[in-house]
């Protein structure tokens, strides 16, 4: 049974990887971050256009290994529509499960990614993304690196 989940895993993040949602510049965007990953080599854009605490709009332009842009796709996918404070819960519940493997409840699709955590060098290109997201948030404007005290 596991070994079915495992696939099924494994197609989702390899379809978000070559079908990537949201992969476009926002043109009307009123935040963004860059984040990078010199390690693996992974680069994005995070655009999102907030009105008010909420994210109504939100895409991604980059390039980097299948699991980053993967990622990035799915958050895309769970920020639009939701406030500061669920992004923010969610933050914290994926990168839990990035680096423990435990997958907490209301993950939805998310939970693609609790393998990650049996690779430690892809835990960083899992979570790029979700720290581009809280930058733009906080309105930063230095480029988010994995490689930074701050990840």
């Amino acid at each position: 049974m596991f070994d079915d989940i495992d696939d099924l895993y494994q197609e989702v993040i390899l379809d978000h990887c070559k079908h990537p949602r949201n992969f476009h510049e926002l043109p009307e965007a009123t935040c963004s971050a860059q984040g990078h990953n010199p390690l693996c080599g992974d680069q994005l854009q995070l655009y999102l256009r907030l009105e008010g605490d909420r994210i109504a709009d939100i895409s991604f332009v980059g390039s980097g290994c299948c699991i980053s842009k993967a990622s990035a796709s799915l958050l895309t996918e769970f920020a639009r529509g939701r406030t500061r404070a669920e992004v923010e819960r969610m933050f914290e519940a994926v990168h839990e499960m990035v680096t423990t493997g435990k997958v907490a409840d209301g993950v939805g699709k998310l939970a693609v990614f609790a393998g990650v955590h049996k690779y430690p060098a892809r835990v960083k290109c899992a979570i790029l993304a979700w720290h581009a997201l809280k930058a733009a948030l906080r309105g930063e404007q230095t480029p988010v690196s994995t490689e930074s005290e701050t990840i």
